[in-house]
């Protein structure tokens, strides 16, 4: 066989199987394409629930930037859960997707959020996991039942004391202030007038039931101060109103909201130490000092 023909042969087989895998792809059945899938997945109905955006631990009193909306499948959206109300839709993607999320979320911010903002203050009950879903149960409101033991702080009690016009500031003192607590009494026979600080930089919890003084409000007259008084001064605080009874008078000093951050307790502190007895006789006032 000559080298023209040889050659001509081996051509035609390499051009043979080429033309085999030709047709056997193009006969072949096609792959779906990962795209495909992303877009079904994607086009699966979606809502917002409002979930947690940090985590949340007991007794935090909830703000607005503690929550904020979530993409959640409608198909396991749970009764319990809180939506903006919006039907379930599409997830949708890409400029229109983003258009639409800044969209809502502008609105919001104009407008406000009603689902949102019915949360705000409202202190935690069980713990949030950033990511968690909000739900009522885990949360109470002022007004609610519980409400006061949830709102007082690790190793705090709450103690009420009867107030009036006079021993309250005027009613110029609110829930959340600072006070001192002081005690007085008339001295024996005609030797004037005995006053003492009993604890100094209190909380106020409550005025009456009232735990959260309206924005718009002035002044707030109630009968029944609600005070934080740390654990290991509630005998002080017992023990100065069985005082009053017998014969004396408690009234609640205003202290400024520069001073919030004083020490609060006994004479500033929480412990037994020295501490001034003021006492007013015929116009002149000396300070006698007595241990708590």
């Amino acid at each position: 066989m000559s080298a023209a023909r040889l050659f001509i042969l081996v051509i035609a087989a390499i051009a043979a199987i080429v033309l085999a895998f030709v047709v056997r792809g193009a006969f072949a059945p096609k792959k779906a394409e990962p795209v495909a899938v992303a877009a079904a997945a994607a086009s699966k109905p979606m809502t917002r629930v409002l979930v947690a955006k940090r985590d949340l631990p007991v007794g935090t009193r909830l703000v607005a930037g503690d929550m904020g909306w979530q993409d959640w499948p409608a198909e396991s959206l749970n009764p319990v859960y809180i939506t903006d109300g919006a039907p379930p839709a599409p997830k949708e993607t890409g400029a229109k997707g983003a258009v639409k999320e800044a969209t809502s979320v502008a609105g919001a911010a104009v407008f406000g959020d009603p689902a949102l903002q019915s949360f705000v203050d409202a202190v935690v009950r069980e713990p949030f996991l950033a990511g968690e879903p909000i739900v009522a149960r885990k949360t109470i409101k002022a007004g609610e039942g519980n409400f006061m033991a949830i709102v007082l702080a690790p190793g705090k009690r709450a103690m009420a004391l009867p107030v009036s016009v006079d021993s309250a500031a005027g009613g110029f003192i609110m829930p959340g202030d600072r006070v001192d607590v002081l005690f007085s009494k008339n001295r024996d026979g005609d030797k004037g007038v005995m006053t003492r600080t009993v604890l100094r930089n209190i909380r106020v919890l409550a005025i009456d039931q009232t735990a959260e003084a309206a924005p718009d409000v002035k002044a707030l007259v109630g009968a029944v101060a609600t005070l934080e008084v740390a654990a290991g001064d509630i005998e002080v605080m017992a023990g100065a109103q069985a005082e009053a009874k017998a014969g004396g008078n408690l009234s609640l000093a205003l202290r400024s909201y520069a001073d919030a951050a004083a020490p609060s307790g006994r004479g500033g502190g929480g412990s037994s130490q020295a501490s001034g007895v003021r006492v007013h006789r015929a116009g002149q006032v000396s300070e006698v000092m007595a241990t708590q």
